[in-house]
C-alpha cells in the first residue's frame, strides 16, 4: 500500500493540511520517496518491526525484496549501508546479485542490536548500467533517548514577562459572520483580534447549527502556511488561527518563507517568534471570551503539524486552558541537535538551510548569538510544562525535523500521560493511519461517541 497524504475529507478529523502544506510552504525538497514499483531494479526493505522501532536487546532485522522489472537476466550487487543519524559509517557490507528478468526474490538482512537512538540504513544495487538507493531510518528504544535542555536562566521569567505584555492589549475583537461561506449545517465566522505589540491576526471560527456547546478543535498554522475554515468535522467546532505572517494575517507582515524565521533572529526580544507565541495564547483569549457561541471550554485541544506542532506544544505549555495536545512532525525541536544532524545531509534542508546562509552573509553573526535568541524558543524548554494528555506523529525519514530531535522533545514532555507514533516510510508528514487513530484518541480522551 503506497503513501496516502493529503487527503482532507475522508475522516472528520483528518486534519492534515496544516501539518503537511507546510512541505510547500518551506519550499524545500527533500529527499526523493522511492516508489514501491519504479524502475528497473526496485528494492523494498520491510522492517521486520512494523513500525521500525526495534528494542537495544533485539537484532535489528529487514526482509529486503528485489524485483527486476526488465526482461533481461541482472547480476551486480546489492550492498547496505548503516550509520548513526549523524553519518558516522557503522556497518558496510553487500551480497552477489543474480536474478532472472521479470522476477523477484527475497533476502534477510540482519543486523547486531544497537544502543537507543536512530540509524540511517541505504539499500543499493549496483549492475553494470543500475544504480539505485532505498534510504530507510530505524530507531531504538526511542522512548529512552535523551538530550540536554539549553534553557536559558531567565527562560521562565522572560515568557511571564511576555504574557503580561499581551494581557497589556486590549484585543478588539471582531466577528463577522460569513453567509457566503457558510452552509445549513454550519456557520463560518471571519474574526479578528489585536495581539502582542497591538498587531492585528486573523483566523476563522466554524460552528455547527444545532445549537448545543462543542468542544474545540484549534488549529495553528505551520510555517507561513494559510489556514481556511475548516468544515470537516460536525462533533467539534473548528478555531483556526493565522498566526502574524501567515494566511488573512498576511496583509500586516508579509515577509516570504525565505526570511520569515530570520525576523529579528539576533535579538531575543525582538525575534517574531515571540509575538508568534503569543498569537496563540491571543487565540484561547478569543475562545474563552466567546463562551456564548456554543463553546465548551472544558474541552480545548490545540493541533498543528510541523511549524504547527512545535506552536501547538508551547501553547499547552504556555497555557493549562488546553485539555489535550495533538502534533505531527514539530519543527525546531532540539534545535541544538537538530544542528549537528542536518550538518551531515548531502543537501541542506530547511530549517538550517536557512540559517546557515544568514550566517555566512552575516559575518558578525555566530552561532552562539543564534542560540543566545533561539534557547528561549527551542520548543524541548516548553516541553517539561506540558500536564495535558499528548498525542505525537513522526515519519521517520524526516529531515526538517529529525526524529531523534522529535523524540527528545516528546521525552521531556512533563504530561503523564503521553504516546508517539511512529511512520516508517513517511518524511515530513505522517499518513492516514495516524490520523484515524488520532481521531480515536481524541474522541476517548474527551468522551465522544
Amino acid at each position: 500500500m503506497k503513501r496516502i497524504c493529503y487527503l482532507f475529507c475522508l475522516i472528520p478529523l483528518f486534519i492534515a493540511g496544516n501539518a503537511l502544506k507546510a512541505n510547500a510552504a518551506i519550499q524545500e525538497v527533500q529527499e526523493t520517496q522511492q516508489s514501491d514499483e519504479s524502475g528497473d531494479i526496485v528494492l523494498k526493505p520491510v522492517p521486520k518491526s512494523e513500525n521500525g522501532v526495534f528494542k537495544k536487546n533485539e537484532p535489528i532485522v529487514y526482509r529486503l525484496q528485489i524485483t527486476n522489472n526488465t526482461n533481461a537476466y541482472k547480476e551486480g550487487k546489492i550492498s547496505y549501508l548503516l550509520t548513526t543519524d549523524e553519518g558516522k559509517k557503522i556497518r558496510l557490507d553487500s551480497v552477489r546479485l543474480a536474478i532472472r528478468g521479470n522476477s523477484s526474490k527475497e533476502i534477510l538482512v540482519k543486523l547486531l542490536p544497537k544502543p537507543t537512538g536512530f540509524y540511517r540504513l541505504n539499500f543499493m544495487v549496483n549492475t553494470p548500467d543500475y544504480d539505485d538507493t532505498v534510504r530507510k531510518v530505524f530507531g531504538v528504544d526511542p522512548q529512552e533517548i535523551r538530550s540536554k535542555l539549553h534553557k536559558p536562566a531567565d527562560f521562565d521569567a522572560f515568557w511571564k514577562q511576555s504574557r503580561e505584555q499581551l494581557e497589556k492589549v486590549a484585543p478588539r475583537y471582531r466577528v463577522l459572520e460569513r453567509k457566503d461561506l457558510s452552509t445549513d449545517k454550519k456557520k463560518v465566522y471571519a474574526v479578528e483580534m489585536h495581539s502582542f505589540g497591538n498587531l492585528l491576526i486573523r483566523g476563522w471560527l466554524v460552528i455547527p447549527r444545532d445549537g448545543k456547546k462543542f468542544p474545540v478543535h484549534y488549529r495553528v498554522p505551520g510555517y507561513v502556511v494559510t489556514l481556511n475554515p475548516n468544515m470537516d468535522n460536525d462533533d467539534f467546532i473548528a478555531f483556526d488561527i493565522n498566526v502574524r505572517g501567515n494566511g488573512n494575517s498576511k496583509d500586516v507582515i508579509n515577509i516570504g518563507t525565505d526570511n520569515y524565521c530570520l525576523v529579528n533572529v539576533e535579538s531575543k526580544d525582538k525575534y517574531i517568534y515571540r509575538g508568534v507565541y503569543m498569537d496563540c495564547i491571543r487565540g484561547l483569549d478569543f475562545l474563552y471570551d466567546h463562551e456564548n457561541l456554543g463553546i465548551d471550554t472544558s474541552k480545548i485541544f490545540v493541533e498543528g503539524g510541523s511549524q504547527g506542532g512545535a506552536l501547538a506544544l508551547i501553547t499547552a505549555a504556555l497555557d493549562k486552558r488546553v485539555k489535550l495536545l495533538t502534533m505531527q512532525v514539530p519543527l525546531y525541536a532540539d534545535i541544538h541537535d537538530n544542528m549537528n544532524i542536518s550538518a551531515s545531509y548531502d543537501k541542506q534542508v530547511f530549517p538550517f538551510k536557512v540559517f546557515r546562509r544568514y550566517n555566512d552573509i552575516h559575518p558578525g553573526f555566530t552561532w552562539d548569538k543564534f542560540f543566545s535568541t533561539f534557547d528561549y524558543y527551542d520548543p524541548q524548554n516548553f516541553a517539561p510544562m506540558v500536564k495535558c494528555p499528548v498525542l505525537m506523529g513522526i515519519g521517520l525519514l524526516d529531515q526538517f525535523c529529525p526524529p531523534r530531535c522529535s523524540m527528545a522533545l516528546f521525552n521531556h514532555i512533563g504530561s503523564n500521560s503521553k504516546e508517539y507514533v511512529c511512520v516508517p516510510n513517511s518524511t515530513h508528514e505522517v499518513n492516514l493511519d495516524y490520523f484515524m487513530f488520532q481521531n480515536l484518541w481524541l474522541r476517548e480522551k474527551f468522551r465522544i461517541p
